[in-house]
């Protein structure tokens, strides 16, 4: 399923619904990229101080990849209806 991200808190959850999608906990997730549980909680939550480098290990991790393209010219409510 594709998901558009524009922000670092649209990123987090998307990266959330896909590890419950999944049945992986924070924990596990954690684990399985060497990452603190912690870790993972921030780049839930949309922490903009995750360094590009633990992002990518936790797409990897949740079968994800990153996608970078020519943006869209929705309206930014249209985009914030879709989370």
């Amino acid at each position: 399923m594709e998901q558009l991200a524009r922000t670092p808190g649209q990123i987090g959850a998307a990266l959330r619904r896909q590890r419950k999608l999944l049945k992986m906990s924070q924990d596990s997730l954690g684990k399985k990229t060497n990452l603190r549980q912690s870790t993972i909680s921030n780049l839930e939550s949309g922490d903009a101080g995750t360094r590009l480098g633990t992002l990518l290990d936790a797409l990897s991790a949740l079968d994800l990849e990153l996608v970078i393209r020519t943006r869209t010219k929705g309206r930014q409510a249209d985009i914030e209806d879709i989370f």
